[in-house]
């Protein structure tokens, strides 16, 4: 990163005062607990650490750091209140409340609290760091006060969250030497400055002001006028105007804007570009991702990702290039009714998408995790694939997942948006679709299906500089021929539901993809033939399918992950500070593979953020089955420890150990989702994958959206995103989703065609 890095996803602290509203007796009770999960160790203690060399400085500095330091609770309060959903934070403030006082903490605490002098009964944060230790242990293991438990989860996520993906002003951690980790960042890219690809398309409000706003869209060809009866409301009209430029959007805007109609797609997030990229973890998330990347289910079981910015998804995704199973295709076909996913139209697109995203399906050289998971299978007799990707085939970027530095990754905002701009589209970014306005449909043509309401187009909100630098909030209507929205799963529904739509299916039959995680440490020393580093090379080039051998039918499929020091520190189990930082330390060498799974069970998200999910049995167990797969995965390949994220930080250690003790092990292997006050262990589950919240269906019964994308309740809004899909795919989605939406945007096209030919 450098200083034309764009502003928004530099490093270091914010500039700004803390906002979160803590009090300082809040703050002392946060601090406290933020050192019992990264406690500075002592001396005598680091030399238990195997392979560790505590007498290297940097080794050393990191083993005596504190979790209480660095303006880490600060940090962790200000998420807290800015990310956490309701029920969070009022359980963490309930946590921090109680454990100020005296009282309170003797009876969370028990006698663990009690001293021998005056006054004997001391708070939380008076407690002595190697008994607040006990203390919190016992609540990861044994409470049955479920929310208290989550309570400390959810900050001791925060705390290591920010302590290994924060950044000073040079872009430095001091802890990421110590673990073994570097910034991927290029720096021929800052000398090769070319021009950002959507610039003569883009109108990037946090940027523009009053006047100048109104200039940058009639440069674009937009008639824009100011409302006099209110204030900070702006009006124009267009042929299309579409919510989101992921996967679904940008497709859209490329197909309808080569149609011949004047488009303009709305961003909530902001643009960046190669050049923009930094790399860095704790900024990246912050800026590119759902909620700044803190996004769960309301129960916490569930760890949700996904993108927020110019490109959505494509932006941040993992490459993985994978057609629609056929036998999904058959399903959705048959069972669901909709003969679009088994004619050549779907096939055709689908070999569209493949071309214009420049899909390779060879690797030149693979980077350490895949390289154990194909090493692995190969050992273990394990049918491996290559997994096809839109980059180049020499791609060896590991942290595409916060933006592709080399802009070798081909996602939306480098291809299809592009068309759409070339073709006078027009983004706007930092531009929040708030609701669509629907109003009573009281005509209907030989096209028209009969549709109470009708849409007219969206208000959305944004805001502009004033001459003092503070944020105006400003409104905009766009009145449209068409309304498409997609901006994904998670949010096309809640945006569906204030605009006054009420089909049952909107919100429903959520598909997540569900992942667990297992991890191998494969020390340089013993594991020479696997080069690199964990977080380095492609992040998903090979998968392995897990077959039931009785059905042959695909039970859970096996990847590599991609975890930068935060995201690694937040999911890895705790169970004692000393455990922690040893575990941390084997950051690099640390291979993580997931079990992911085309999840039968669903949830439902009916507001934005409020995101719920049941998993049914057979999930389950197939994730367990996957979980176990990989595993032997690792074993296989050489791993010396091998562990899954369960509570109890669940591990075994393979040298010098039997088959039969390998088999026990294997045994205690469970996927249950937690936290639960009725299971001890639990496993907390991810996802980059949502889909199904909108499905279509054959009739209004069976879907939110007919087979054209379109609302059964109001005529002229259209769904264009994952959240059409009728259930899950079971497959990395990117070619599905894009495919899907190019058909029903040429479909949306030929409408508006027959509509004009009405009129």
């Amino acid at each position: 990163m450098g200083k034309d890095c764009h502003p928004l996803l530099k490093g270091g602290r914010r500039e700004s005062k803390y906002t979160h509203g803590l009090t300082p007796s809040d703050m002392e009770t946060l601090a406290s607990l933020c050192e019992v999960f990264l406690p500075p160790i002592q001396q005598n203690s680091a030399h238990d650490i195997e392979n560790a060399e505590p007498s290297v400085e940097h080794i050393q500095s990191f083993l005596k750091a504190s979790g209480s330091e660095n303006l880490v609770p600060d940090e962790v309060a200000e998420i807290l209140m800015k990310r956490g959903f309701f029920e969070g934070v009022l359980v963490v403030r309930l946590v921090l409340r109680i454990l100020c006082s005296r009282l309170g903490t003797f009876l969370l605490c028990g006698s663990l609290c009690l001293g021998n002098k005056w006054p004997y009964c001391n708070k939380f944060s008076r407690i002595p760091l190697e008994k607040r230790e006990q203390v919190v242990q016992k609540w990861f293991r044994h409470s049955f006060l479920t929310p208290i438990r989550l309570g400390f989860i959810f900050i001791k996520f925060l705390c290591t969250l920010v302590f290994f993906s924060q950044a000073n002003e040079y872009s430095e951690n001091p802890a990421w030497k110590a673990i073994g980790y570097n910034v991927n960042n290029l720096d021929q890219k800052l000398s090769e400055k070319e021009e950002r690809p959507l610039a003569k398309g883009m109108v990037e409000t946090i940027y523009e002001t009053d006047s100048s706003f109104v200039r940058s869209l009639t440069q674009k060809g937009l008639t824009v006028t100011k409302d006099p009866k209110l204030v900070n409301t702006y009006k124009f009209a267009c042929d299309v105007v579409i919510v989101g430029s992921g996967c679904g959007g940008g497709v859209a805007a490329s197909v309808l804007a080569r149609s011949g109609y004047k488009v303009v797609v709305l961003e909530k997030g902001n643009y960046f570009t190669k050049n923009d990229y930094s790399s860095l973890e704790g900024p990246s998330m912050n800026q590119l991702y759902e909620n700044g990347g803190i996004l769960s289910t309301i129960d916490g079981k569930t760890m949700v990702l996904a993108g927020s910015t110019v490109g959505g998804g494509s932006a941040i995704n993992w490459s993985a290039c994978i057609k629609t199973p056929k036998v999904v295709l058959q399903e959705w076909s048959d069972k669901h009714n909709l003969p679009l996913f088994t004619s050549s139209e779907y096939e055709a697109a689908m070999n569209t998408v493949w071309k214009r995203i420049g899909v390779t399906e060879r690797c030149v050289e693979e980077g350490f995790q895949n390289q154990i998971l194909r090493k692995g299978c190969e050992r273990l007799g394990f049918e491996v694939e290559a997994v096809a990707r839109n980059s180049s085939e020499n791609h060896y970027c590991g942290s595409c997942c916060y933006g592709c530095i080399s802009g070798d990754k081909k996602g939306t905002d480098t291809t299809w948006l592009v068309d759409a701009v070339d073709a006078g589209a027009v983004i706007i970014s930092g531009c929040k679709a708030e609701k669509f306005v629907i109003e009573k449909n009281s005509r209907n043509s030989n096209y028209e299906r009969t549709r109470k309401k009708k849409c007219l187009g969206v208000i959305a909100s944004f805001n502009l500089k004033e001459n003092n630098n503070i944020n105006k909030k400003s409104i905009l209507h766009i009145k449209a021929r068409v309304t498409i929205s997609a901006c994904g799963a998670l949010l096309t529904p809640p945006l569906m539901i204030s605009s006054g739509l009420r089909n049952q299916n909107i919100g429903l039959n959520l598909h997540l993809h569900p992942v667990v995680m297992a991890w191998g440490y494969f020390p340089e020393e013993t594991s020479l033939e696997f080069k690199g580093k964990h977080y380095q090379g492609g992040i998903i080039t090979s998968v392995h399918k897990v077959v039931d051998s009785k059905s042959n039918d695909v039970r859970a499929v096996i990847e590599a992950a991609a975890l930068l020091p935060g995201s690694f520190a937040g999911l890895c189990p705790w169970k004692s500070g000393l455990d922690y930082k040893t575990r941390m330390l084997k950051y690099a060498r640390t291979a993580h593979l997931f079990a992911m799974v085309r999840d039968r069970g669903s949830g439902k998200v009916k507001a934005e953020g409020r995101i719920s999910y049941t998993m049914n049995k057979e999930d389950t167990e197939n994730l367990k089955a996957g979980l176990k797969e990989a595993l032997k995965i690792l074993i296989a390949a050489g791993a010396v420890e091998v562990g899954t994220h369960q509570s109890d930080g669940q591990r075994f250690k393979c040298e010098g150990t039997s088959a039969a003790e390998l088999e026990e092990f294997l045994d205690r292997i469970s996927a249950a989702q937690g936290p639960k006050s009725m299971v001890k262990n639990w496993t907390t589950y991810s996802t980059a994958h949502q889909m199904g919240s909108c499905r279509m269906g054959k009739d209004y019964t069976q879907g939110a959206v007919d087979d054209n994308g379109e609302s059964w309740e109001a005529q002229g809004l259209f769904v264009c995103d994952a959240s059409v899909l009728p259930t899950a795919v079971g497959v990395n989605p990117m070619i599905t989703i894009q495919a899907t939406a190019y058909c029903l945007s040429n479909k949306i096209a030929e409408i508006l065609k027959i509509k004009a030919s009405q009129n």
